[in-house]
């Protein structure tokens, strides 16, 4: 299961690359034959849905009023969360772990958050490392983690709220 637990003044940028990290090793158990596919799955929504929502709660907004950060990027950013937690919502809805849907789907799914991992890496994250300072940075930190725990002992990648973001 994802960590809950909030460590005090830890960069937001580091957060959300670790968390970034977290989801690509995920990806890697997902698409194993060796691998328990429907447990890394339970765990990837979990976090894909709690760090989506924390960035847009907590962080998005702000990073906002900092010059050197990209409005549009950051608008373009939360396209992308809608966008990846469409494509999760499919693959949440396939039957057969292992099947031909349960393959393309996997594949839509990390292609959307790929696509947005790495933009998000270049712009967002660059512009904030550039322009906020590293006392914002850890505040900005703190408030994410406290959301993203909020979020991810709600039950926030349950079908039932994946649905919920998705069509909400």
């Amino acid at each position: 299961m994802v960590k809950a637990e909030i460590e005090e003044g830890r960069d937001v940028v580091a957060v959300i690359l670790e968390d970034h990290r977290r989801m690509e090793e995920l990806f890697r158990r997902m698409r194993s034959v060796e691998a328990d596919r429907g447990k890394a799955l339970t765990e990837f929504a979990a976090l894909l849905i709690a760090h989506g929502e924390a960035e847009e709660a907590e962080v998005y907004g702000a990073l906002k009023r900092f010059k050197g950060v990209d409005d549009d990027e950051v608008e373009h950013g939360s396209e992308e969360h809608a966008e990846g937690n469409k494509a999760l919502l499919a693959l949440l809805e396939v039957k057969d772990v292992g099947s031909d849907a349960w393959d393309a789907r996997l594949e839509d799914l990390v292609e959307a958050v790929g696509h947005h991992v790495d933009e998000e890496e270049r712009t967002i994250l660059n512009g904030a490392r550039e322009s906020v300072p590293d006392e914002r940075r850890a505040e900005l930190g703190d408030a994410f983690q406290k959301e993203r725990a909020k979020q991810l002992t709600s039950d926030c990648g349950s079908l039932e709220n994946v649905r919920a973001v998705v069509h909400g």
